[in-house]
């Protein structure tokens, strides 16, 4: 049996989001600084208040951009009071690598819900069990897409940090960086618990079920029209 893998749009744009939480598919919302840059977002507060407003209620990962211990904390304290549905997003480490384990312990404490994102391999999940309670919401957010793109397989990572997330009934294991409507599939036959994806991927997502005769006929039709658009002779 399959598990029950919910899925998460991927996405700051404020016009998808209105759209895509009305899907009963669509289970929460995902963010990031990149996310919120390409969309738009000028005022972080204000702009990730907006989007609060619109998921009713569904989880959403707003994360933060500190990169040492004092700004981390500050910004996650800050984002934890914008909406109970908010999970502050939290790097795995700052970017000179250094594991940002502290925070992670302090405001799991609090009973601050977290994402703890750009984590790539079971020994950072195995780090992040070592500190975390049994009892405050946690989702490790592991990147398969970004490290397929390397040439590194990311299913073994899954499995291993599934595995030992077992005892935390608090802990989801959440799939990021997803490339193709396929990885929906992977994520559900390893148990992840959440995988998270961009808009246009769900729609395809929503169309699984074509048989091979129907995928070779479109795709012929396709190449055909494209084919007489460009008036093509030989």
């Amino acid at each position: 049996m399959l598990m029950k893998t919910k899925i998460y749009c991927d996405t700051a744009d404020i016009n998808l989001i209105k759209k895509f939480s009305k899907k009963k598919i669509v289970k929460g919302f995902t963010t990031n600084p990149t996310l919120m840059r390409k969309a738009g977002a000028k005022d972080y507060k204000s702009y990730s208040k907006k989007i609060l407003n619109i998921c009713n209620n569904k989880p959403v990962s707003l994360e933060v951009f500190g990169d040492d211990y004092i700004s981390i904390k500050k910004q996650a304290l800050e984002i934890n009071t914008w909406g109970k549905n908010v999970y502050v997003k939290i790097p795995v480490t700052n970017s000179k690598a250094a594991f940002m384990g502290r925070i992670i312990k302090e405001l799991n404490n609090q009973n601050i819900k977290l994402n703890i994102t750009a984590v790539y391999n079971a020994k950072y999940t195995e780090k992040i069990l070592k500190l975390i309670n049994k009892k405050s919401k946690v989702i490790i957010s592991i990147f398969a897409g970004r490290a397929g793109d390397t040439g590194k397989d990311p299913i073994p990572e899954f499995k291993k940090s599934i595995v030992i997330a077992k005892k935390f009934k608090n802990v989801q294991i959440l799939w990021a960086s997803v490339r193709e409507p396929y990885n929906y599939l992977q994520a559900k036959q390893i148990g992840c618990h959440i995988i998270t994806i961009p808009p246009q991927t769900i729609e395809k997502i929503e169309k699984f079920g074509k048989s091979h005769k129907q995928l070779t006929v479109e795709t012929v039709r396709e190449f055909l029209k494209d084919s007489k658009k460009a008036k093509f002779v030989i």
